[in-house]
């Protein structure tokens, strides 16, 4: 049966960790997008490779994080391992001929990147992989001929230069071969730190600025409770801390389908608005909805580690499925370019 849907495609770093950050800021998205599109969705191991890493960390760290995405809800036929599908490097080189120098020195984040990998890895050091990821990303969204990419606006301008590398392979090969890609921009809410508000929530910032999607309750109760909602200054409106707090509240409620947190919520934002709120009362709604999420993830975890060769085996499978189409696209864009393939 022919899949008449358009393609979406997308990818994660192997960190192992999902935060409540990632998933209402990208992964939640993912699960929603799979009723409306063909997807997929890829742990991006080789992107992994171009910050100073530990090697035994980031093959644990790969299935960590497919544990958990699957526990979030991603369909794990969508689901595939980058380093599996190797056409994505052959296609990477093969797309460097298509890019110029220039179209990667414009890239915003190579200098932020190189800044991170010189305080990692305590050298002078960095890598070509750094500034050549993005071609590396350019033919992770056009090996599939992906329809649509869901970004943030950081990562805009990554897609634009898949779009000129498309571009100019049609226009070298007298053909529009590949599908220019469109940006697919979602509502997805910044969640923030809820020990600082005025930074997004992040790992790399240390433990009191994230909430693991499995975190212990007693953790994630301790992390709320303690969440700064006024930092003293003068704000017009809603200071960040509360707004970041009713979002964790509303998203998690939504979700959930709990009706009652809901009201809640939208009872509170009234007293708000009236100057009589109790963030003790915030707090402890907001605890209830993001234990009450995060409980239903933890379980299905657990089952999911109850058989770890299963899981794996399945991924590889998905990811053996998935190669079958980068082939497809990696043999044609050989025969377009003059290379040889196998039957020559």
């Amino acid at each position: 049966m022919t899949d008449n849907r358009k393609t979406v495609l997308s990818g994660i770093q192997p960190t192992g960790h999902i935060h409540l950050g990632n998933y209402f800021g990208a992964v939640q998205n993912w699960v929603n997008l799979q009723d409306v599109y063909r997807c997929f969705y890829m742990v991006v191991d080789y992107h992994a490779m171009t910050m100073p890493y530990d090697v035994k960390k980031l093959r644990n760290s790969t299935w960590e994080l497919i544990y958990n995405l699957l526990a979030i809800g991603v369909k794990p036929e969508s689901l595939f391992i980058q380093s599996l599908v190797p056409e994505h490097t052959e296609l990477c080189w093969i797309f460097n001929c298509f890019c110029s120098h220039g179209n990667l020195s414009r890239m915003t984040q190579f200098k932020d990147k190189s800044q991170q990998s010189k305080e990692s890895s305590k050298e002078d050091f960095i890598s070509v992989g750094i500034f050549d990821y993005p071609v590396l990303q350019a033919a992770d969204i056009l090996i599939y001929k992906a329809d649509a990419v869901p970004v943030g606006k950081d990562q805009e301008q990554h897609l634009e230069l898949s779009r000129t590398i498309a571009q100019r392979f049609n226009n070298q090969v007298g053909k529009e071969y590949f599908v220019l890609p469109e940006t697919l921009f979602t509502e997805t809410p910044k969640i923030l730190s809820t020990a600082d508000p005025s930074k997004k929530m992040s790992k790399s910032a240390g433990e009191k600025h994230y909430i693991s999607c499995f975190a212990d309750e007693a953790r994630i109760r301790k992390q709320i409770k303690s969440a700064v909602t006024d930092t003293g200054e003068a704000t017009e409106g809603m200071s960040p801390g509360v707004e970041n707090l009713f979002m964790l509240l509303n998203g998690s409620a939504k979700v959930n389908g709990n009706q009652s947190h809901l009201d809640a919520a939208a009872k509170m934002l009234k007293d708000h608005e009236q100057g009589i709120l109790k963030y003790s009362e915030l707090k402890a709604h907001t605890a209830d909805a993001i234990v009450e999420l995060t409980n239903g993830f933890k379980k299905k975890k657990d089952e999911l580690l109850q058989d770890k060769r299963a899981v794996k085996d399945q991924i590889k499978a998905s990811s053996a499925a998935i190669r079958k189409v980068a082939q497809e696209t990696v043999k044609e864009v050989k025969e377009l370019t003059g290379l040889l393939n196998v039957k020559y």
